[in-house]
């Protein structure tokens, strides 16, 4: 079992709050779960028609420098030119104030309602609220509108209400808009929809938004089309959202246009997803070129995957630093990375310690990762603690990592629920060991079962399992589509007899020298002597000598006797006599009885015998006897 560093992409949800600077609107970016945005509690639905930003008096840049001509001459830094700057502003800002609280104390709506504005901008609610009150009963709809939101913020959501309603009523989108998020909050939703359609339809891009919002929530297909409308106007969370719902729908072409669009205006969340679509594709440098901006904008997760990506490239450092800044965060993930990390190069204080800031960040990888660390260390007890904490909450390797402690030491009762519980979460260690556990019982329909489900999930040695079988009942076109896909999967074993059926059935010889291969590659030491052996008898004795040499030192007697053979075939009798040891003090009687016949020629007629001895003791047959003839005629010569 491995260590888990990472979960896919780390699409959990984790909601942020931005600024939609093109509205001043301060909104809660929605999780990828769909939760609802929060409802705007500042000034964002203020009605600018008329009034504000567009209203005030800008100073060109030459008339700047001609009223603040001997400032500028004596500045000598940033420092003073900023400071003259916002000197400047805020006396223009002043001088603004007072001449529209002049023309409102006079008795002018429209000066009432920009005094106002301007005043609830600042947060003066007192000093704006009797000036808007004017604006709004002279039916001014701006003025209308920005009561609504002062008392909103004042918790007067009812009056709000009705004075967002007048200025809806009136035309302003922005109420609409205000009130149809308030209409939402309270479960009116078919008077929602109307008034923030009609924002919508307006072009308002806030309206927009919380209509696709609305729309989602209720799976209306026409939530798209708002979610469109709305990023159109350039609001960015309008283009992850429809990006989101494009991804959904499996258009990848069109989501990674969305993700470009609101990622480009800093959306952390959407240059995540466009990473994860980057890296997918294999695009790895512009991928981590968009996750390194999401982590810059907060995403932990971002700096979760970049740390991947890193660790892939080869570069730990790299990897490390912006895992442990995810970690600090709370990315679970990110911890698990760092706790591998350390495990790896055995600093289990460090690895522990990650492990439980992961298990704290509420991954349960953490608690699972902290029973593998135990178990390695042969702190039973605690591993298996470990185990059942995450057992408990649902992990399903954990349940099998249970499930196998509790066989070893012999619990069958107590873990077979275990293997049924890793199995049916879908672990296909789980149903495999489900599998063994029938099979040891004689259960053969209900291991075949279990094996058949995890074969179906890739896993190489139950499918081998089930090659077996069907080797076993006669149907050689089953076994090697089953020892087939028991390669496919991984399996050395089911690689080996996969060739060596195709190699007894004769017709495809290519075929079965690739999987010979595959097997002798992963460590096969049958297979390794198989390769070595096909080497042979085509000459290639370097190759066969190469096969034979690490099957040997891989503890095969098989190969120690080949390799001692083939040396001796090459004058190096001296190191064959070594590996017909290795072979005989293994168990290969043709070994001992080569070196029976080595002493004999050499006189030594004791030590002959003892090895005679031996072969007829380990066999095979024709090797018992022969070696049994040896003997007699040497104890015949010694009694002469």
């Amino acid at each position: 079992m491995k260590l888990i560093g990472r979960n896919g992409t780390g699409e959990r949800p984790a909601a942020s709050s931005t600024t939609d600077t093109d509205t001043g609107l301060r909104t809660a970016d929605r999780s990828t779960t769909g939760t609802r945005a929060a409802r705007p509690a500042t000034a964002g639905g203020i009605d600018v028609t008329g009034y504000g930003p567009e209203a005030l008096v800008h100073l060109t840049a030459d008339r700047v420098a001609a009223a603040g001509r001997d400032l500028l001459e004596t500045a000598d830094d940033d420092e003073a030119d900023d400071s003259f700057e916002t000197a400047l502003a805020a006396r223009e800002q002043a001088a603004l104030e007072a001449r529209h609280r002049g023309s409102a104390d006079a008795g002018d709506p429209a000066a009432a309602s920009q005094l106002g504005a301007l005043l609830l901008r600042r947060g003066d609610l007192a000093d704006a609220e009797p000036y808007l009150r004017a604006a709004a009963a002279a039916g001014l709809r701006a003025a209308a509108n920005n009561l609504g939101v002062l008392l909103h913020q004042q918790g007067l959501r009812t009056e709000a209400a009705q004075w967002w309603r007048q200025a809806a009523v009136a035309g302003s989108a922005p109420a609409a808009h205000a009130l149809g998020l308030q209409l939402r909050d309270q479960g009116e939703e078919e008077a929602a929809e109307y008034w923030l359609h009609y924002a919508a339809e307006q072009g308002h891009p806030l309206g927009a938004y919380a209509l696709g919002d609305l729309m989602e929530h209720r799976r209306d297909v026409r939530a798209e089309r708002w979610f469109k409308a709305a990023a159109d106007s350039g609001h960015r969370e309008g283009a992850y959202r429809l990006a989101r719902m494009r991804e959904a729908a499996g258009d990848k072409e069109t989501a990674e246009t969305w993700y470009r669009t609101a990622a480009a205006r800093s959306h952390a969340r959407a240059a995540l997803r466009l990473g994860v679509l980057l890296e997918a594709r294999g695009d790895l440098d512009e991928a981590a070129r968009w996750y390194r901006q999401s982590a810059q904008n907060g995403e932990a997760r971002a700096a979760c995957a970049l740390g991947f990506l890193l660790r892939d490239a080869g570069d730990l450092a790299a990897a490390a630093e912006w895992w442990q800044e995810a970690a600090e965060a709370g990315d679970g993930t990110a911890a698990n990375a760092l706790g591998a990390l350390h495990a790896g190069r055995g600093e289990n204080t460090v690895a522990e310690r990650w492990y439980r800031a992961a298990l704290d960040a509420g991954d349960h990888n953490g608690a699972f990762n902290l029973g593998l660390l135990c178990a390695g260390a042969g702190r039973e007890t605690q591993a298996e603690q470990w185990y059942r904490r995450a057992a408990y909450a649902g992990h399903r390797e954990a349940c099998n990592a249970l499930a196998v402690m509790l066989l070893q030491r012999g619990d069958e009762s107590g873990a077979e629920p275990w293997f049924s519980k890793a199995a049916e979460a879908g672990s296909v260690d789980g149903a495999f060991n489900l599998g063994v556990l029938h099979a040891g019982r004689g259960e053969t329909r209900q291991a075949q079962e279990w094996y058949a489900r995890a074969a179906a999930e890739g896993h190489g040695e139950a499918a081998l399992q089930l090659a077996v079988v069907q080797e076993q009942r006669g149907n050689l076109n089953g076994a090697l589509d089953r020892y087939r896909q028991s390669a496919d999967g991984g399996s050395p074993e089911g690689a080996f007899r996969l060739a060596s059926l195709l190699d007894r059935r004769g017709d495809a010889d290519a075929e079965a020298e690739h999987w010979y291969a595959v097997a002798a590659d992963a460590g096969h030491r049958r297979a390794q002597v198989r390769m070595g052996v096909r080497a042979a008898e085509r000459g290639a004795l370097e190759i066969a000598e190469s096969w034979y040499r690490r099957a040997a030192e891989g503890g095969s007697r098989s190969a120690a006797f080949n390799l001692g053979l083939l040396l001796a075939r090459q004058d190096s009798e001296a190191e064959a006599m070594l590996w017909y040891t290795r072979a005989a003090d293994a168990g290969h009687g043709r070994a001992a009885l080569r070196l029976a016949l080595l002493a004999l020629r050499r006189g030594e007629a004791v030590q002959a015998e003892n090895w005679c001895r031996r072969a007829m003791e380990q066999g095979p047959a024709e090797v018992a006897e022969r070696a049994g003839r040896l003997l007699g005629a040497l104890n015949a010569e010694l009694s002469a």
